[in-house]
């Protein structure tokens, strides 16, 4: 699992295009400056700039495969734990790591 901005996410699928991207949004601006100022630990200018920064890396949002909106956590966290189970219940996952205990089922 790579916590990655989106250039470095381009890069990871031109290496490995099977890669689950997944892009985590604030509900809303008001709610993106709230979380940086509650840091404590950026200026006002500094969370301006980050702010301005925040809008280009939101841009690309639709590159990605999954979008989760990180409004309440337990909610997103529950979301990002679904795109995990389905991805690994997929058939081509589910046909690699079962394969023994399908052709078990299937010579019986």
């Amino acid at each position: 699992m790579l916590e990655i901005d989106w250039q470095g996410a381009r890069q990871v699928r031109q290496r490995f295009p099977e890669a689950l991207s997944i892009f985590i949004l604030p509900p809303d601006p008001q709610a993106l400056r709230e979380r940086l100022d509650g840091r404590g630990q950026d200026s006002a200018e500094v969370i301006e700039s980050r702010m301005r920064e925040a809008v280009s890396e939101m841009s690309h949002y639709d590159e990605f495969d999954y979008l989760v909106i990180n409004d309440d956590f337990d909610v997103a966290l529950g979301e990002l734990a679904s795109i995990v189970d389905a991805q690994r219940l997929r058939m081509s996952s589910q046909q690699t790591r079962e394969a023994e205990r399908i052709q078990a089922l299937l010579s019986a």
